[in-house]
């Protein structure tokens, strides 16, 4: 695919890639803008203004990002800014999601989900609102991706983003109501429940905590030891990619999972260098060094410090 030669300065083309509108290379003039949804999910009213919006100032299309954000397509230059006001105005939509800073956060439908085992669109508001915008002036090393997961199952892929959290239900056994059904063994997608001496026991090193086995059990024979989530370090996708390296615990309450998201971009901000990805640095520094830092409050101490770098 051949490319045109911009029309438009290349110092405009810099200015309003940091509005979230990217130059359409096969034309002259013409850009994508991305509508930022805060985790995928938007309002009726929101589709139909930024449907609106791309009949008015673009080329009718509009297509959606990895993030989860909604592009506008082939917008002319000279329609960039009424196109911003008009999504202001109409629905409070706004357009962004590049540079070097928190990215929008993407999570999957675990709320609704039959296998979601935590409030994934409730987090990740939050996540958007303290982070996203929160953040949305500090400005990082490299891009940084959150992401959200309701379940074991990884449809949203937490561990390829810098931060992913993954909702986890940590099963136990309860012999005395065990039945020995078999049913828990059936259900485990991981192999990790066998009845045993008729009685079902649990392979602790194999397993994922999807409590499907709880959910499964008739007898309530199986319970939930520890509701909480997993958190995911350095994974990404891309030219380079890695797998994300999850903490040794299993972080209780949402609260925490908050801190620990705070304290990974104050990490960033702090020890990562130029153009360097969350992954890389965490690799320079070291996962256990990393992991310690995260797991004390010696990071968030110095926030003010370390934001003003």
């Amino acid at each position: 695919m051949s490319q045109n030669k911009a029309s438009v300065p290349q110092s405009e083309i810099t200015r309003v890639k940091g509005l979230g509108f990217l130059w359409d290379k096969r034309t002259p003039d013409r850009f994508n803008g991305r509508v930022i949804t805060r985790n995928g999910k938007i309002t009726a009213k929101e589709c139909a203004t930024v449907a609106e919006a791309a009949q008015r100032f673009g080329s009718g299309e509009v297509a959606m990002t990895t993030r989860l954000t909604m592009e506008i397509q082939g917008v002319p230059f000279e329609n960039i800014e009424p196109l911003r006001q008009f999504l202001k105005e109409e629905a409070g939509l706004e357009t962004g999601g590049t540079g070097a800073k928190v990215r929008p956060v993407t999570a999957c439908k675990g709320t609704t989900c039959q296998y979601g085992l935590i409030d994934t669109y409730a987090l990740s508001e939050k996540i958007h609102q303290l982070f996203y915008v929160g953040y949305g002036q500090v400005k990082l090393p490299h891009k940084f991706k959150i992401a959200v997961g309701g379940c074991p199952n990884n449809c949203m892929k937490p561990d390829l983003n810098d931060v992913g959290i993954v909702g986890q239900w940590v099963p136990q056994v309860k012999e005395e109501l065990c039945k020995s059904c078999g049913l828990c063994e059936k259900e485990c997608p991981m192999g990790m429940v066998k009845v045993v001496d008729g009685k079902a026991a649990i392979d602790a090193q194999g397993c994922n905590h999807c409590g499907r086995c709880i959910r499964k059990c008739p007898f309530d024979a199986i319970e939930t030891t520890t509701a909480g989530y997993l958190v995911y370090l350095g994974g990404r996708w891309g030219k380079r990619t890695a797998v994300g390296r999850p903490l040794n615990v299993i972080i209780s309450n949402e609260e925490q999972v908050l801190s620990l998201v705070e304290k990974c971009l104050l990490l960033f901000k702090a020890y990562g260098q130029p153009k360097e990805r969350f992954a890389d640095t965490v690799a320079r520094l070291g996962f256990d060094k990393v992991q310690e830092m995260l797991l004390s409050d010696e990071l968030l101490e110095r926030k003010t410090e370390i934001l003003a770098q």
